[in-house]
């Protein structure tokens, strides 16, 4: 029976074991079995049998000991899976290599222009992005139950076309639009500050504001000035932090502030925009009155109400304000498509949309037995169901939730609270982020799409404003200044002077030179950059890479020190921004007024661009002369001098082989010779009869021609006073032919005038003045300009007793004039 047994078994292990020599574990395994009794051998045989059979109930969790050894699934072949790929993916870098590049633009070369040495004339103007922001179009995440799709070269292509469309530079023309709106909206949020400013002056405000402070609180923020200067800035901190902790408890936000303006992708997406719910509605000084009343709104009109209690205790208060204005570069996040609905609703909302069932019926969930119950060992723990616990139910209504309001966790509004002892102002937030004393926690990172600090102004209780942005930045030359309007143009910072000059008070006070040092001193103590993008256009360092191409280094200039392009990326030396020199041609060193000394050696040689394309079959396009291959000479400043034309001589002017003098700036004015600015310079000389030369001012450029510009003469200084007599006599002598000119014309009209008169009363000579009035309305009846009374007017007058004249002479005579009967149409007079 044993043998049988064994015969059994091994026909089984035969059955079972794949076609393979049975590994060592298996042998043993076997020769393990062997040696067990029949009555558990059989018992080992049901439950092998039972466990090859799937049950219903449980799903498997883990692999069974006959399933170890089954064939895996046939893989398909991995070199033709490779090169599908492969293909897939060079199909895909070639989509991506020439997919939405614009044809560079035509450089059009003109005679006269310096296009080779200064790149202002460039349609195009690349500028640094910051990849810091996630894309605006990053779809939320799906459900778990949906299919994963792994395609690496849909991927990689979808990627680069973001970074292409990231990357993409704006013109020249749109640039100039973004930067005056820029302006625009600086001004008009200039004007809003300074108008809620006034507001927080209001008495009215101040004294329903100022039974919120007590006696202890007024003496804490108003320091004796008998105490030191430690005991001075200690007390008003105290006094500040017993102020912000009642306000933050007595202040309700129930608004979004003020937020971050952005640029929309397309302007289909502003069609469709509209702002959110909770966002702050347009205030007048009543409703900002009922603010201060109900102490709700917004954080930026708590701030405001904050400043506005500070100052009714006394304190000298500052109301500062994160100007969020439309930027006018290309980085950045942008407004991005509406919101659509999500379908995914969060827990909440949900639960609120929850089916009741009612109690009457049995709910289908019911009838299921649930796993957990059917796993238990007591045999009745299906039929066992749990006691429905009825909630008792409340007559008063629970608290309603506050409203959430997600805001950037950084403020737009504060206030800078003056520090006496140490003739300091110091920023306090009680609202946002609970600070005090501690400028650097109020900048936002770069990637907070709702706040940008670049312009900080701080308005003081006079309504004077300063430019505080250095106190509260950390890179203000690395990062901060690139974004505002003084990076713009050459002249963005006299503009923004004054902008701000317009609530200057007119005079500068010893706290306002305390303040200006310390702002500098910020600024100058502003550490390096750290990476190599803050380097462009920093005001005090620069990299090699970095300079223009009319820009070079001194000769031994010294490296300040050395950055790194990442990680694995070769060093680069640091140098200061004031070891560059700008670098100009023989020709526009002329145009500026100086002359480039001999025997100098050129700094540099810019490269000559390229003729535009004239014919597409033309064989010689792209190729230059012979002596333009080695490209323009450029000189530094330190290579030059200041010109000077040959002095004039006994009266004789110098002139070039045009007949003219080059006078490009006012130093080119030869010695002994005298500039006459006026258009009939040239004429008054020529009248006194005096050596003169037209001066050249410039050129006007007109396509590729360029056209002199003469305006004004250069004669010996002696002459001057004579040439501009003359001048004054010109103008006069034209001013009076211009008046004999009018009166000329005045005098034709007025005989015009007369001999219509004339003509008139020859007409109406031998005619009564009653005919002539008729005759006046019957003109007036056919144009159509009479009234009925003025028209019964003449008969009543005709009608009355005493009147010589007959009623059938109206009829017969008209004006002078006899109808003929005989001749329609005609007159004949009488």
């Amino acid at each position: 029976m044993a043998g049988r047994k064994r015969a059994a078994t091994s026909r089984s292990n035969a059955t079972n074991a794949p076609a393979s020599r049975p590994s060592r574990s298996t042998r043993s395994s076997a020769r393990r079995a062997a040696n067990v009794p029949d009555v558990y051998q059989e018992m080992l045989t049901e439950a092998l049998t039972q466990q090859n059979t799937t049950s219903p109930e449980r799903p498997l969790k883990r692999r069974r000991p006959g399933q170890r050894n089954a064939p895996a699934a046939k893989k398909p072949d991995p070199p033709e899976v490779t090169s599908k790929t492969e293909d897939a993916e060079d199909e895909d870098e070639d989509e991506v290599q020439f997919e939405d590049v614009p044809p560079p633009a035509a450089t059009v070369e003109t005679i006269y222009r310096d296009s080779d040495e200064e790149e202002d004339d460039d349609e195009i103007q690349f500028e640094d992005v910051d990849f810091s922001f996630p894309p605006p179009n990053i779809d939320s995440t799906g459900d778990g139950n949906e299919d994963i799709e792994l395609n690496f070269s849909a991927r990689t292509a979808s990627s680069a076309k973001q970074t292409a469309d990231r990357r993409k530079p704006i013109s020249k023309a749109e640039k100039d639009r973004r930067i005056e709106i820029h302006k625009t909206h600086l001004l008009c949020l200039l004007a809003y500050v300074a108008r809620r400013n006034r507001w927080c002056n209001d008495a009215a405000v101040q004294d329903a504001l100022r039974p919120l402070l007590t006696k202890k609180m007024v003496k804490y923020l108003n320091p004796s000035s008998q105490l030191t200067q430690f005991g001075q800035a200690n007390s008003l901190k105290d006094g500040l932090q017993q102020v912000a902790t009642m306000y933050k408890t007595k202040f309700q936000i129930t608004e979004r502030g003020i937020r971050r303006a952005l640029w929309a992708e397309k302007e289909e997406d502003l069609e469709h925009y509209k702002l959110s719910d909770d966002a702050e509605s347009p205030m007048e000084k009543a409703d900002f009155l009922e603010a201060a009343k109900s102490l709700r709104g917004s954080r930026d009109v708590g701030a405001q109400l904050h400043c506005a209690l500070l100052r009714s205790a006394g304190v000298e208060a500052r109301l500062v304000c994160s100007l969020q204005a439309l930027t006018f570069t290309s980085g950045g996040p942008t407004l991005g498509k509406p919101p659509k609905p999500k379908g995914k609703l969060s827990i909440a909302e949900q639960y609120a949309r929850m089916t009741t069932y009612d109690s009457t019926f049995e709910s289908p969930a019911a009838a299921t037995v649930s796993p957990i119950r059917r796993r238990l060992g007591h045999p009745n723990a299906t039929a066992f169901h749990a006691p429905t616990i009825s909630q008792a139910s409340s007559s008063r209504d629970s608290p309603r939730a506050p409203k959430i309001i997600r805001e950037s966790p950084f403020p737009v509004y504060w206030v800078e609270v003056l520090d006496e002892g140490h003739q300091k102002w110091q920023p306090a937030d009680p609202l946002v982020t609970d600070t005090f004393w501690k400028p650097q926690k109020l900048e936002p990172p770069a990637s907070d799409r709702e706040n940008c600090m670049t312009y900080v102004v701080a308005f003081e209780a006079d309504g004077t404003a300063k430019d505080v942005t250095r106190r509260y930045t950390k890179a203000y030359n690395a990062k901060t200044r690139k974004m505002r309007v003084e990076s713009a143009s050459s002249t963005g910072e006299r503009w923004w002077q004054r902008a701000v000059g317009t609530f200057w008070r007119g005079y500068i006070t010893d706290l306002d030179q305390i303040e200006n040092n310390e702002l500098a001193a910020i600024q100058m103590r502003e550490p390096m950059p750290r990476n190599v993008a803050d380097f462009k256009d920093h005001p005090i360092y620069a990299l090699e890479r970095h300079l223009r191409r009319n820009e070079v280094l001194v000769p031994g200039a010294s490296a300040s020190g050395t950055v790194g392009a990442g990680s694995t990326g070769p060093l680069e030396k640091i140098y200061r921004r004031s070891d560059v020199r700008v670098a100009r041609s023989r020709e526009k060193w002329y145009r500026m007024g100086r002359e480039v000394l001999p025997n100098e050696i050129p700094v540099k040689f810019l490269p000559k661009a390229k003729r535009p394309k004239a014919n597409l079959f033309d064989d010689d396009y792209g190729d230059d002369d012979p002596g333009e291959t080695v490209g323009t000479p450029v000189y530094t400043m330190d290579q030059t001098v200041e010109f000077k034309h040959p002095p004039v001589v006994d009266g004789r002017v110098p002139k070039n082989r045009y007949g003219n003098l080059d006078l490009y700036v006012p130093s080119m004015v030869p010695e002994g010779g005298a500039y006459v600015a006026d258009e009939l310079a040239a004429h008054a000389s020529f009248i006194l009869g005096i050596d003169y030369a037209p001066a050249l001012t410039g050129f006007q450029f007109k396509g590729r021609q360029g056209t002199a510009v003469l305006y004004g003469a250069v004669v010996a200084a002696e002459h001057e006073e004579a040439v501009r007599a003359v001048i004054g006599g010109l103008h006069d002598q034209a001013a009076e032919f211009e008046k004999e000119l009018r009166r000329r014309e005045v005098l034709k009209a007025w005989r015009v005038f007369l001999m219509n008169l004339r003509v008139r009363q020859r007409l109406w000579a031998d005619v009564d003045e009653e005919e002539e009035a008729a005759d006046q309305v019957a003109m007036d009846l056919d144009t159509g300009e009479t009234v009925a009374d003025e028209r019964e007017e003449p008969e009543e007058d005709a009608a009355q007793p005493g009147d010589d004249s007959d009623d059938s002479d109206d009829s017969d005579e008209a004006g002078g004039f006899v109808i003929d009967d005989d001749y329609a149409g005609g007159f004949m007079v009488d």
